[in-house]
């Protein structure tokens, strides 16, 4: 039997015609006009449409027939086993699936999940290099100068000879140490268990042990999970040497955000780099709005022009591998949630 691929959010025609002919021995399904409508082009939630009954039944049907979905159904996800009983494997377009696959009731071992995991990790690791450096070179003293039409000399800071504690040496983390150690930056790693890190990182530590005050740096790129949910809590922020700048790559809420606001507010924290917030969106009247020095991203560092190109390419590396028996990129564990 052909494997059926269903594709369950937006793409852009081209690249949904590159993989039908770089794959000419899997029937692929895209039918744009059932998805969410996209507000940007990598935009893979989408506002929800009301469909007729008539696109229903062709949704059902699609469904009913794909073996391997592209992302996960977007209509009804906690209904899967009943609207998809041949299933076999979904390939995410995020890295962090684990509350996801949670909610929609994908944990058990009948269907496989692989994540995105790297497809963001350069974006990312842009997104923490500018907020660092709109920082460290004072970019906010600057500006305010220009707009005061003041000629002020002076001396700011610099990336190189700092240190960094990245927290989770994932492929995110890990691009950002890349990123960060061109920049002279000396980067140490946690990651879980007793992997022992290479470059480019100096050191591997665990949380547990390591003295934050030591760091100007600290980014958080760890996977959400039952034992990251307020990994980074009052205490560990407090201990963190006045001044550092903290970035968060992870999820909203690995970071306890009053302690963040409390610690922008009095100075000891130099600065705050955000992708992530909890809750998402990040309502009207909410602390972190009017935080100082703050830099606030409604979770959309990684969005870019590029993103599904090379989620298609990942995706069709897997589908080969699939189509030959070899072992999947990027297999979600439910027992890890990463």
């Amino acid at each position: 039997m052909r494997p059926q691929v269903l594709i369950c959010s937006y793409l852009q025609q081209e690249l949904v015609d590159k993989l039908i002919a770089d794959l000419p021995e899997i029937d692929v399904v895209y039918r744009a006009e059932l998805l969410p409508v996209p507000q940007f082009g990598a935009d893979h939630r989408g506002r929800r449409r009301d469909l007729r009954e008539s696109q229903i039944a062709e949704w059902r049907t699609h469904l009913a027939n794909a073996t391997i979905m592209f992302d996960f159904d977007w209509w009804q996800p906690k209904s899967w086993r009943e609207h998809s009983p041949n299933l076999k494997w979904i390939q995410a377009t995020q890295a962090g699936v684990g509350v996801r696959a949670e909610a929609m009731g994908h944990t058990e071992n009948q269907v496989r999940i692989t994540t995105a995991a790297g497809v963001h990790a350069k974006p990312l690791a842009e997104f923490a290099l500018a907020g660092l450096l709109y920082f460290v070179r004072e970019l906010p003293r600057l500006g305010c100068q220009k707009d005061q039409q003041r000629w002020a000399t002076g001396a700011s800071n610099t990336l190189y000879g700092q240190k960094a504690l990245i927290v989770g040496a994932g492929s995110i983390g890990s691009e950002v140490a890349r990123t960060l150690s061109f920049m002279g930056v000396r980067c140490d790693g946690t990651t879980r268990g007793t992997r022992v890190l290479g470059q480019p990182f100096e050191r591997s530590v665990a949380l547990q042990d390591c003295d934050l005050g030591e760091y100007d740096i600290v980014v958080l790129a760890c996977p959400l999970t039952e034992e990251t949910i307020g990994l980074f809590s009052r205490q560990r922020i407090s201990s963190m040497k006045v001044g550092a700048l903290l970035v968060n790559l992870a999820r909203g809420p690995v970071l306890d955000q009053e302690s963040v606001v409390e610690s922008l507010k009095a100075g000891r924290l130099g600065g705050a780099v955000l992708d992530v917030t909890d809750p998402e969106p990040l309502p009207a009247g909410h602390p972190l709005w009017d935080a100082p020095n703050l830099i606030l991203s409604p979770h959309t560092a990684a969005n870019v022009d590029a993103e599904n190109a090379r989620l298609m390419e990942l995706f069709t590396k897997n589908l080969r591998l699939y189509l030959s028996g070899g072992k999947l990129i990027n297999s979600y564990d439910p027992f890890l949630g990463y």
